[in-house]
C-alpha cells in the first residue's frame, strides 16, 4: 500500500496529505484487486494504526456493497475467511479495538450477511458463535453485528429499494425458521453470565433483545424465564435503564388484545410490588425518564387492547381493560406533573389516549371527572417557564421546552373535547386571580395565565374566529377575560415573555374589538409605544411589527381614512429606510403600490357604471384616497424611482379619465369630487417633483410631459381653487429650478398660456400671489433676458400692444423679477 498516502488518514495530517489519502481511496475503490491488499492487511494485522485499519474496512465495505457480484467464488470465499480470521484475532488481542473500528467491522459483516445468508452462508450465525463463544470481546462484536444486521433489515430510517425490501423479508422469514431460537438462547446465556460482571455487554444484549423483539416470536422473550431476568435487571442500577427500554419494546409488540392485557398487568403487578411505582422516592431522573416511557407504553398498549375489544364486541374483556387503564392513571399523573420535563413528556401519549377514551364514553364517573381536572391542572402547571429559561439567548434547552409546550397544547385541546365547560372555567379562574394581582406576581405565572387564554382560541374552535357570538356563556367568559387583559395594565409588565404573549393574544382575539371598539385606542398605543414598536428588545419590536400589521388588517373598517393613510405611508417609509438593497426595495414598493393601482382601476370602472349619487360619491372618495395614498408613499427616496416611472402614466391616465368625465352643470357633488381628486393629483405631482424624482416626469416622453405641464398651468390659471393654484405654482417653480431650459419648451408649445399665467395673477388679487412671485423669480434667475426679449418681440405685439406700452411692460417685468429676488 502507498505508505505516504496512508499518512493522510491521520486527523492531524495537513491538507495535502489528506487530499492524497482521499485520492488513494478513490483509486482503490475502482481497482479490481486492491481490496485484496486491504483484506490481507486486516487478516495478518499488518498495521497497528487505527485509521489505517478503518480505511481497510472501508475499502472492503465498498467492495461488498457495490462490486461483490463481480468477484469470483474464490474471491468471495477470501472475504469471508478474512472477516472470520479478523474476528478470531480479536479474542487474542491484548487490547480491544477502538469502538469506531468495531462498529465499521460490524457493518461489513452485516453487508456480507444480507448478501450471502440466503445462498452461500446459511451458517453465518453458527460460524460467528463458534468463534466468539462467551469471550467478552467476541460477545461484544457478536452483539454489534446483530445490531448492524437489524439496521439493514428493519431500520425504517434506511431507504431500501423494493427488491431489497423483498430480500429482507425473505431473510427474516428464513431466520425465524432456522436460527432465531438459537440466537435468543445465546442472548439469555449472555445476560445470565454477564449481568453482574460486565454491565456494558449486558446493556448491549438488552438493546439487541429490544430491537429483535419487534419481529420475532414474542413467546421466545415474553416468558417467565426471560421476564423474571429483565425484572431483576430493573433493580441493578447500571442495567435498569436498558432493562426499562427492553421491557418497553416487549409491551409495544403487537399481539392478541387479551394476551397483551394479561402481559401488561403481570408486569405492573411485579413492578408495583418491587416499589417502582413510588416514584417520589426515586432521585435518578434518567431512570425515571425511561420508566415513564415504559409506563406510557403499558398504558397505550392497554388502550389499544380496549379499542380492539370494543370493536370486536367483547364487552367483558373491554371492561377489564378499562379498569386496568384506570388503575394506572394515578401513576400517570405523578409522572405528568414531575418537575423534570423529560419525565413528563414521556407520559403525554398515555394521557392523550386516555382522554380520547373518556371522550367516547357517554357518562363519566366522578373519578373520571376528577382525573380530567387533575390532568388539566397538571398541564397548566407544566406550561409555566422556569427561572433558568434564557429568553435573550435561546439554546437547545429552550428549544426543547418550546417543543414540550406544543405537546401540552395537544393535551389541552383534547381536554377541551372532553369537557369544554370545565376547561373554560378553570382557565378563567386562573386568569382572573393572576391578573388581579399581576404587579406582585412572578412573570412566569402572569405569562402562563395569558397563554392559557390564547390557547383557548384553538381549544374551543369556532367559525372565522367568532368567539364572541353564539354560546352566550362561553362568549361572555371570553369577552370578560379580554376586557380584563386590555384594561388591567398588564401590557406594562417588565418581561418580554409577558409583553409578547399580550400582543399575541390581542391579535388572536381581534374580533373582540368589533364587539368593544372603545378599547382600540389603548391597544394601538401599546403597539406603538415603548411596550411594542419602541420596546428595548429587538425580538419584541420585530414580532410586534408583524402582529401590528395583522391587527391593522383586521380592523381597517374601524380606522379613519387619515389613520389608514398614515399606516400606508409608514409602510413606505419603512421600506425606504430599511437596509435592503435597491432592487429589494423596488420589489417591496411594487408589492405595496401594485394592489393600489389595481384597486384604482376597479374603482374607476365602478364609478363609470354607478347611477346612484350616494354610490358615486363613495367611489369618488375612494379614488381620491387612493391617489392620496400614492402621493404620500412617493414622498420617499430615489430608490423607488424606477418603479414609479413604470406606473406614473397609467396612474395619471386613470386620473385624467375621471377628471374629463362629463358632468351636469349643476351637479355640485360631482364638482366637489373632481376638485378633491384634482387636489390629490397636484399633491402627487408636487411630491414627485419635490422629492428628487423629477426625472420620473422627464422620462415619460415629450407628449406626456406636455400634457402633464398643461394640466399644471390649467390648475394655476383656470380652476378657481386657491389650494390647487398654490400647489401648481410650487410645482412650476420646482420644475423651472430643476430644468433651466423649460422656458424654451414653454415658448415653443404654449407661450400664451405661460406668459398670461403671470400677468393674470399680477393684474388681480390672488391667494397664490406669493407662490406666483416665487415662480417668476425662479424664471428670471434662469432665463430673465430671454423672457424680456420674448415679451418685447413676440408676445405683446401679438396682442396689438403699442410699442411704448410694450417697453413699459418689459421694464416692469424686469423690475418685478429683480424685486422678487
Amino acid at each position: 500500500m502507498d505508505e505516504q498516502a496512508l499518512l493522510g488518514l491521520n486527523p492531524n495530517a495537513d491538507s495535502d496529505f489528506r487530499q492524497r489519502a482521499l485520492a488513494y481511496f478513490e483509486q482503490l475503490k475502482i481497482s479490481p484487486d486492491a481490496w485484496q491488499v486491504c483484506a490481507e492487511a486486516l487478516a495478518q494485522r499488518t498495521y497497528s494504526d487505527d485509521h489505517v485499519k478503518f480505511f481497510c474496512f472501508q475499502v472492503l465495505e465498498h467492495q461488498v456493497k457495490y462490486k461483490y457480484s463481480e468477484l469470483t467464488t474464490v474471491q468471495q470465499q477470501l472475504i469471508r475467511e478474512t472477516l472470520i480470521s479478523w474476528l478470531q484475532a480479536q479474542m487474542l488481542n491484548p487490547q480491544p479495538e477502538k469502538t469506531f473500528i468495531r462498529n465499521k467491522a460490524a457493518q461489513v459483516f452485516a453487508l456480507l450477511f444480507v448478501t450471502e445468508y440466503l445462498t452461500k452462508w446459511p451458517k453465518f450465525f453458527f460460524d460467528i458463535l463458534s468463534v466468539v463463544d462467551l469471550n467478552p470481546r467476541g460477545v461484544d462484536l457478536y452483539l454489534r453485528i446483530l445490531m448492524a444486521i437489524d439496521s439493514e433489515l428493519v431500520d425504517r430510517d434506511v431507504v431500501h429499494t423494493s427488491e431489497e425490501a423483498r430480500r429482507n423479508t425473505l431473510i427474516k422469514d428464513t431466520m425465524r425458521e432456522q436460527c432465531i431460537p438459537n440466537l435468543v438462547e445465546s442472548w439469555y446465556q449472555i445476560l445470565q453470565n454477564y449481568q453482574y460482571t460486565n454491565s456494558e455487554v449486558t446493556c448491549q444484549c438488552l438493546e439487541v433483545v429490544g430491537a429483535y423483539v419487534s419481529w420475532i416470536d414474542l413467546s421466545l422473550i415474553a416468558n417467565d424465564r426471560f421476564i423474571n431476568m429483565l425484572l431483576g435487571h430493573m433493580s441493578i442500577e447500571v442495567l435498569r435503564e436498558e432493562a426499562c427500554d427492553c421491557l418497553f419494546e416487549v409491551v409495544n409488540k403487537g399481539m392478541d388484545p387479551v394476551d397483551k392485557m394479561k402481559l401488561v398487568e403481570s408486569l405492573c403487578q411485579v413492578l408495583q410490588s418491587a416499589g417502582f411505582f413510588s416514584i417520589d422516592q426515586e432521585e435518578d431522573v434518567d431512570f425515571l425518564a425511561r420508566f415513564s416511557k415504559l409506563v406510557n407504553g403499558m398504558g397505550q398498549s392497554l388502550i389499544v387492547s380496549w379499542s380492539k375489544l370494543i370493536k370486536n364486541g367483547d364487552i367483558k374483556n373491554a371492561q377489564e381493560a378499562l379498569q386496568a387503564i384506570e388503575t394506572k392513571v394515578a401513576l400517570m399523573l405523578q409522572l405528568l406533573i414531575h418537575e423534570d420535563d423529560d419525565i413528563s413528556s414521556n407520559i403525554i401519549g398515555f394521557c392523550y389516549d386516555y382522554l380520547h377514551i373518556l371522550k367516547q364514553l357517554t357518562v363519566l364517573s366522578d373519578q373520571q371527572k376528577a382525573n380530567v381536572e387533575a390532568i388539566m391542572l397538571a398541564v397548566m402547571k407544566k406550561l409555566t417557564y422556569d427561572e433558568e429559561y434564557n429568553f435573550e439567548n435561546e439554546g437547545e434547552d429552550e428549544a426543547m421546552f418550546v417543543e414540550y409546550r406544543k405537546q401540552l397544547k395537544l393535551l389541552l385541546d383534547r381536554l377541551a373535547q372532553v369537557s369544554p365547560e370545565l376547561l373554560l372555567a378553570s382557565v378563567r379562574r386562573v386568569f382572573s386571580s393572576t391578573l388581579q394581582n399581576w404587579q406582585t406576581t412572578r412573570f412566569m405565572e402572569v405569562e402562563v395565565a395569558i397563554r392559557l387564554l390564547y390557547m383557548l382560541a384553538e381549544a374551543l374552535p369556532v367559525s372565522h374566529g367568532a368567539h364572541f357570538s353564539g354560546d352566550v356563556s362561553k362568549a361572555s367568559a371570553l369577552q370578560d377575560m379580554m376586557r380584563t387583559l386590555v384594561t388591567s395594565g398588564v401590557s406594562s409588565y417588565q418581561h418580554t415573555s409577558v409583553t409578547l404573549e399580550f400582543f399575541e393574544t390581542i391579535v388572536r382575539y381581534e374580533k373582540f374589538f368589533t364587539v368593544e371598539p372603545q378599547h382600540i385606542p389603548c391597544v394601538l398605543m401599546a403597539f406603538l409605544d415603548h411596550r411594542g414598536l419602541r420596546h428595548s428588545s429587538a425580538k419584541v419590536r420585530s414580532r410586534t411589527a408583524y402582529l401590528f400589521s395583522r391587527f391593522e388588517n383586521g380592523h381597517q373598517s374601524l380606522l379613519s381614512s387619515d389613520d389608514q393613510l398614515f399606516i400606508y405611508e409608514t409602510a413606505g417609509v419603512l421600506i425606504v429606510n430599511s437596509e435592503y438593497p435597491a432592487e429589494r426595495k423596488q420589489a417591496l414598493m411594487r408589492n405595496l403600490l401594485t394592489p393600489l393601482m389595481e384597486k384604482f382601476k376597479i374603482l374607476l370602472e365602478k364609478l363609470m357604471l354607478a347611477q346612484d349619487e350616494e354610490r358615486q360619491t363613495s367611489l369618488a372618495d375612494c379614488l381620491n384616497h387612493a391617489v392620496g395614498f400614492a402621493s404620500n408613499v412617493f414622498y420617499l427616496q430615489i430608490q423607488v424611482s424606477p418603479f414609479l416611472q413604470q406606473m406614473f402614466m397609467p396612474l395619471l391616465h386613470a386620473i385624467f379619465e375621471v377628471l374629463l368625465r362629463p358632468a351636469e352643470e349643476n351637479d355640485q357633488s360631482a364638482a366637489l369630487e373632481k376638485q378633491m381628486l384634482r387636489r390629490s393629483y397636484f399633491a402627487f405631482l408636487q411630491t414627485v417633483t419635490g422629492s428628487g424624482m423629477s426625472e420620473v416626469i422627464a422620462n415619460q416622453g415629450a407628449e406626456n410631459v406636455e400634457r402633464v405641464l398643461v394640466t399644471v398651468i390649467q390648475g394655476a390659471v383656470e380652476y378657481p381653487d386657491p389650494i390647487a393654484q398654490k400647489t401648481c405654482f410650487i410645482i412650476l417653480s420646482k420644475l423651472v429650478e430643476l430644468w433651466g431650459k423649460i422656458i424654451l419648451f414653454f415658448n415653443l408649445h404654449f407661450p400664451h398660456s405661460f406668459i398670461n399665467l403671470f400677468f393674470f395673477f399680477f393684474l388681480r388679487q390672488s391667494f397664490a400671489l406669493s407662490e406666483c412671485a416665487v415662480t417668476l423669480k425662479t424664471i428670471h434667475l434662469k432665463r430673465g433676458p430671454e423672457c424680456v426679449q420674448y415679451l418685447q418681440q413676440e408676445y405683446l405685439p401679438s396682442l396689438q400692444v403699442a410699442p411704448e406700452i410694450i417697453q413699459v411692460r418689459a421694464v416692469s417685468y424686469h423690475h418685478i423679477g429683480e424685486r422678487s429676488q
